[in-house]
């Protein structure tokens, strides 16, 4: 299986040109105003313009209502919604269809959270993060693999990747797709072309291994 490849925090044309000539599936626009990456949603629509066909646009916001949320899609529109905070249920209802429910990884939790949101209707899928998000920090991916095997949705894995240890990633969780950031940046909040081909080429190689 093909894992897809989803690049974080974008906030210019000459990032998203290059996720999307190094092979990403998607680009992902940060709205949540405390990040070092964050976009206007105008802005981020600009960016998207340039984008070619099939590659995806993700909108990642945290702890908004249904109005402040709707107000971002009107601004920006993008393909899928990524809710990063503690939604409750009815909120991530209300923002679907085509959200990608995120969750921070707790062995003791995990289980329960894929299940609550693997029976949502408007969740498409699932996004496992070491930390609340942002924050670069790694889990065992060993543990979740398991838990995986027991989800309907397609399940993504965040949190610490770099073209270093994906391949690791990959081969120890099998999961549906990955989200970088910080783990292709030259400083904080500014992407490295580079690090960005150096990671989808690290996805590919460990898929054909």
């Amino acid at each position: 299986m093909r894992t897809r490849v989803k690049i974080c925090g974008v906030r210019d044309e000459e990032t998203a040109l290059a996720a999307a000539g190094a092979g990403a599936d998607a680009v992902g626009f940060m709205f949540v105003r405390s990040s070092p990456r964050y976009i206007e949603p105008e802005r981020a629509f600009e960016v998207a313009g340039v984008l070619p066909p099939f590659v995806a646009t993700v909108g990642v916001s945290a702890d908004l209502s249904v109005d402040e949320f709707a107000k971002i899609e009107q601004r920006c529109p993008a393909s899928c919604a990524q809710l990063h905070g503690n939604e409750p249920e009815d909120v991530v209802r209300r923002c679907g269809p085509g959200v990608i429910k995120a969750v921070r990884f707790d062995a003791a939790t995990i289980a329960a959270e894929l299940a609550q949101w693997d029976a949502v209707e408007e969740v498409d899928a699932v996004l496992v993060d070491g930390s609340s998000g942002g924050k670069g920090e790694a889990f065992d991916w060993a543990v979740l693999r398991p838990h995986i095997e027991g989800v309907s949705k397609p399940v993504i894995v965040a949190g610490g990747l770099t073209p270093e240890n994906v391949g690791a990633a990959i081969r120890a969780a099998r999961p549906w797709g990955l989200d970088v950031s910080s783990g292709v940046e030259r400083e904080r909040g500014v992407k490295d072309a580079g690090l960005i081909r150096a990671f989808c080429d690290a996805v590919r190689e460990a898929d054909a291994g």
